[in-house]
């Protein structure tokens, strides 16, 4: 299976940066999985949407969107639970 790039919405980038690092780490790690495997057991499909899906990491969660003609995958937000949805 081929490698997926991984790109970041200036958003995303802002909103990683307020994290505590611990949590940061923990992030780039799962993402870094989404480049071999864009689909993995824990992510689901977000409803209303075509190809946006999100993963748990404890109490965060990563908004992203899958583009298989491109091997694409955008980081869209990342956030805690209680506000990532707003």
């Amino acid at each position: 299976m081929a490698l997926y790039k991984i790109e970041w919405k200036q958003s995303a980038k802002k909103e990683i940066k307020k994290l505590d690092k611990t949590i940061i780490s923990k992030i780039l790690e799962a993402v870094a999985v989404l480049a071999e495997n864009p689909h993995p057991r824990s992510s689901k499909k977000l409803k209303g949407t075509e190809n946006t899906y999100r993963i748990r990491i404890g109490n965060y969660r990563v908004v992203y969107s899958v583009f298989p003609s491109v091997l694409t995958i955008e980081i869209v937000k990342v956030g805690h639970r209680k506000s990532i949805y707003r």
